[in-house]
């Protein structure tokens, strides 16, 4: 017989005897095993990770969260980089601002908390770049308050678990609530892990292993026979289109052209080739009235990106100098060194159209 999950006081135990047993080893997670040993969660660990792993997946953050670890242990360490190094770090993580945020976080704790992260989500908020979502996980895992950690997993996991009808993002709240009604006031932090873990594993978007979850004998979605209806989500609307050209210019050395975009704006910081405005204009992709400079620029293809808030098409032009110019602006960067600029993926595209194997494939997240 099923049991309703509004009346039964089973789901966190359920969870948490399952998660005991099948949790996810990751680089900045305190393992059941091993905190029996004695070992408790680093907030500054759970944090970087939480932040990289917005909208990334794990296998991608993995080794990013390694690489800052390794230069900044602490997030006093972080505090004291210099922003370029930090936004080189982060080059091909995506989601640029989140690198700035990052950096202006970890100067706010190190200045105003004495290298101390708040133990409250009410005070975490009040953090650079810390949302409702981030300052639960932090105070869930880091601190084991009982708060309610709400990420794309878990909405699934829930919303399956109570065949929610209302599409996301309207269902939030409800979710939230609903996550909230579950989440134990003992070893809170193991419970969202073990949530995330499900639905990452187990209750996946497609094809979920229901005969392997702890839930199946609660979950309404299951009962209804059609679990992959959930979550229901609004329809979407067609990202707009933009375009422009971009301009590789590589010297008799195989030096690469290279410019900072501004400090305000989309991959504020970063680094790129000189290009055209990202304009919707029918002709902006072949726009070469942007060139550098002067000189032979041949089409070379193009490339597509898709931003969060619309899709980039780039023609990308390329012209091999026998003697360096000097340019109005930008630098000239040896292609040994080319890979260690702060060079957003959508950059890195560009480069390997007109330099086929610029940069290993693994470093091209897309």
């Amino acid at each position: 017989m099923m049991t309703d999950p509004e009346q039964s006081p089973l789901p966190a135990r359920l969870i948490l005897n399952w998660y005991d047993r099948h949790h996810r080893s990751l680089p900045w997670r305190i393992t059941p095993p091993m905190a029996k040993a004695g070992r408790t969660a680093d907030p500054y660990h759970v944090w970087l990770s939480e932040v990289m792993l917005q909208q990334t997946t794990v296998q991608a953050v993995k080794p990013y969260f390694e690489t800052f670890l390794s230069l900044w242990p602490t997030v006093d360490a972080l505090a004291a980089a210099e922003t370029e190094a930090v936004m080189q770090a982060w080059a091909g993580l995506g989601y640029y601002a989140r690198a700035r945020n990052l950096k202006k976080c970890a100067e706010t704790v190190s200045r105003d908390h004495s290298g101390r992260f708040p133990d409250t989500e009410e005070a975490l908020k009040r953090l650079p770049g810390i949302g409702d979502y981030t300052a639960a996980a932090i105070a869930a895992i880091a601190f084991n308050r009982q708060s309610a950690v709400l990420d794309g997993n878990v909405e699934r996991v829930v919303s399956r678990l109570h065949a929610v009808e209302t599409p996301l993002p309207s269902a939030r709240p409800a979710l939230r609530a609903l996550t909230a009604a579950i989440t134990p006031a003992d070893r809170p932090g193991d419970f969202a892990q073990a949530m995330m873990d499900l639905g990452a594993t187990i209750c996946t978007p497609k094809r979920p292993a229901c005969a392997l979850c702890p839930l199946n004998g609660l979950c309404r979605a299951r009962r209804d026979g059609d679990p992959e209806r959930y979550p229901l989500k609004a329809a979407k609307k067609t990202k707009p289109e933009r375009k422009g050209a971009a301009f590789v210019a590589i010297d008799g050395d195989g030096a690469v052209l290279l410019r900072k975009r501004g400090g305000t704006g989309l991959l504020a910081g970063m680094t790129e080739v000189p290009g055209s405005a990202w304009t919707a204009r029918a002709d902006g992709e072949t726009d070469t009235g942007a060139a550098p400079f002067p000189a032979r620029w041949e089409a070379c293809g193009g490339i597509r990106h898709v931003f969060t808030h619309f899709a980039l098409e780039l023609t990308v032009y390329r012209v091999r100098l026998a003697a360096r110019v000097n340019p109005p602006e930008g630098w000239w960067e040896p292609s040994a060194t080319l890979a260690a600029q702060a060079l957003p993926t959508v950059m890195k595209k560009v480069i390997t159209q007109a330099i086929p194997g610029a940069f290993p494939r693994k470093d091209i997240v897309t």
